[in-house]
């Protein structure tokens, strides 16, 4: 073997990058999850919405999706090892969903607001998503 593919700098890539896309994976698959989660969840049918050219509820989505992957990501930057990452990333998206619904809730009718395509009512929703999403994510990371 060529003394550059002998570094020790070579042989942490070789070793680390199968183990980064198995926690990549792991937190992506967690991600979708969430997502499907919520579209179950959710009183409207987003992805029906979206298709018929509903920008409201693509801001909507898009706002969930990120407002999961903040906390994901934390969990991911924290944790050593895959079950780890399942562990904190099955927490942080059960709490996170929960804060949704509670948002959805306590800012009643955005639901229907957003299915009659308003975006500033989607706005406000994605604002509040993402502003849980980081304090999740702080306290995550302790």
């Amino acid at each position: 073997m060529p003394p550059q593919l002998q570094s020790p700098e070579i042989q942490a890539f070789a070793n680390g990058f199968p183990i980064a896309l198995m926690h990549i994976g792991v937190t992506v698959a967690i991600l979708f999850l969430g997502v499907f989660i919520y579209i179950l969840l959710t009183p409207h049918r987003e992805i029906t919405l979206i298709r018929e050219g509903n920008s409201a509820a693509a801001l909507s989505l898009g706002g969930v999706m990120v407002g999961l992957a903040i906390p994901l990501a934390a969990s991911l930057a924290g944790s050593t090892s895959a079950l780890e990452i399942g562990m904190w990333g099955a927490a942080c998206v059960a709490l996170q969903l929960l804060v949704f619904r509670l948002m959805d809730m306590l800012l009643h009718g955005l639901p229907q607001r957003i299915q009659e395509g308003e975006v500033a009512a989607a706005a406000l929703l994605v604002g509040a998503k993402l502003a849980t999403a980081l304090i999740i994510a702080a306290a995550m990371a302790g």
